[in-house]
């Protein structure tokens, strides 16, 4: 019986052991990517076209919108593209036409399907439109500052990088589930992906900020070829590494809207997202559990204390989870501390008492991700199957 308490014990510093490498392993990691990096800026900046799906008046459009519209940058273009003329986004972005006439801007109102990703045949639908031969692709719901283009969009004077792309920081929307969803961008898949980068990794793509040359975009097939991929940024990725090319992950860092009404609908979007993950790494995705570090620093120390035989290494134990404990609080305040907050956003710890509901909230989405195949994306249902391919419910 003592054996098998000491196993036990083991098996819960096993756990405090992981829990804390990856806790540390993504400080480094944040650390790493704030350190100061010199901008420079180019004499030759070639015209641009940023490409724009809209899709419903989500909160704060109109500002995200108007962020790309005051670009400091000689020469470029903003086509908006919507399905519908009744779409509420379309009279936003025809306001925006109005607003800034000395602008180049296109409101392109075409409701052709090419597939079952709707925001693929969206831009489909606009890249004939497109004058220049630098493309910008921006979700609806990215905001940036004036420097936006002139940071992401130098990388591709190098005919050896491919795609420029970047992470975002997630802006929640008054209310505790716009909070907690945000989180989940912020605390812990940035992190993770800015992990990933630290040990080499190079293959990451947002749809947030997809720059590419349209010369690229035809080598490797055109937007069709993601027509019907749920993962369409990470599709994109892998065709223009196919072709020998790079890809860069820029400094700059955008913001974008989180709005959850509910606790559903961080639910939807969180199985959703999960759901991408499982189809693109199946066999790691079993493994994930490893990066939710104080679900699983809290199993091990409870196992730890479960072996009153040997109550020594105890004290340890506790003392692994305090570390672990405040690395995981560094994470969370590491997009907040000043020079980085958002103007009307929230104080540097008012979340913070909503890690733990967070954390458990992140190992439930993630274990109910495997007993489900199918998704709702803009109030739509698809299926997924192993391929990553979406088909209509």
């Amino acid at each position: 019986m003592a054996h098998v308490s000491t196993m036990v014990a083991l098996a819960g510093f096993a756990c405090l052991l992981s829990a804390f490498i990856y806790s540390a392993c993504n400080g480094i990691a944040l650390l790493v990517w704030r350190l100061p990096q010199r901008r420079q800026r180019h004499a030759a900046l070639p015209p641009v076209s940023i490409l724009k799906p809209l899709c419903g008046a989500e909160p704060g459009l109109d500002e995200d919108l108007r962020s790309f519209c005051r670009q400091d940058y000689p020469d470029y273009e903003i086509i908006f593209g919507v399905r519908d003329e009744a779409d509420p986004a379309c009279a936003i972005a025809r306001q925006l036409v109005k607003e800034f006439p000395s602008l180049s801007i296109s409101v392109i109102v075409d409701s052709t399907l090419h597939g079952s990703n709707l925001k693929i045949s969206n831009l489909i639908n606009i890249v004939p439109h497109a004058k220049h031969d630098i493309l910008v692709m921006a979700d609806s719901d990215a905001c940036v500052g004036p420097d936006y283009l002139r940071v992401v969009t130098p990388p591709l004077r190098d005919p050896r990088i491919g795609l420029v792309t970047c992470i975002y920081r997630g802006i929640p929307t008054p209310g505790i589930w716009s909070r907690m969803g945000a989180m989940y961008i912020n605390d812990w898949y940035v992190p993770s992906i800015l992990l990933a980068w630290l040990f080499g990794h190079r293959g990451y793509v947002s749809g947030q900020t997809i720059c590419i040359r349209r010369e690229t975009l035809g080598a490797l097939g055109g937007l069709h070829r993601l027509a019907n991929q749920l993962a369409d940024d990470h599709r994109l990725g892998t065709l223009v590494r196919g072709l020998g090319l790079e890809i860069r992950l820029s400094r700059y860092v955008v913001t974008g809207k989180h709005h959850e009404p509910s606790l559903d609908s961080v639910a939807r979007h969180e199985v959703r997202w999960m759901r991408t993950l499982r189809v693109l790494q199946p066999r790691c995705f079993r493994w994930l559990f490893l990066t939710f570090s104080m679900p699983l620093a809290m199993v091990g120390l409870l196992l730890v204390a479960a072996d009153t035989a040997h109550p020594g290494p105890l004290f340890p134990a506790k003392l692994l989870f305090a570390v672990t404990l405040g690395l995981r609080i560094a994470v969370h305040l590491g997009h907040r501390i000043p020079g980085h907050l958002i103007p009307g956003h929230r104080s540097l710890l008012a979340d913070l008492w909503l890690l733990p509901a967070r954390d458990l909230l992140l190992g439930w989405v993630w274990l109910r991700s495997f007993f489900t195949s199918t998704i709702t994306w803009r109030g739509h249902h698809f299926s997924v199957d192993s391929d990553g391919v979406m088909h209509r419910i």
